[in-house]
């Protein structure tokens, strides 16, 4: 399912002693599940600072601020997409920010 580099990290972070290294390839490589599961350019999902894809089918915007954002910090990202976190939830933490339509990810989610 994961590599042993991303459950190495996983398993730091779940320690409780991932760094930079660490948040930055669990990111990336979940942001990339999305993208594969949910492939479009609708929506970007934002993660800073290690990472932004657009994702979902619908309209693309080509310039400046996309009509759909997500943005939330890299932990909560990790959470919600290994269904440690339901989005519901997530939205109530007040740190997930979503804007315009598609933005809910519920049914996309877990990315495992």
């Amino acid at each position: 399912m994961f590599d042993p580099a991303f459950r190495q990290a996983l398993q730091r972070y779940d320690d409780g002693t991932a760094e930079r290294a660490d948040l930055k390839l669990l990111t990336k490589e979940l942001l990339q599940r999305l993208v594969a599961k949910a492939p479009g350019h609708a929506v970007e999902v934002r993660i800073p600072p290690y990472g932004a894809v657009q994702c979902i089918e619908g309209p693309r915007h080509t310039r400046g601020t996309p009509g759909a954002v997500i943005e939330m910090p890299p932990g909560l990202w990790i959470d919600v997409a290994l269904g440690r976190t339901t989005w519901p939830d997530a939205r109530m933490t007040g740190k997930l920010r979503a804007s315009g339509e598609r933005t809910d990810l519920s049914a996309l989610l877990p990315l495992t």
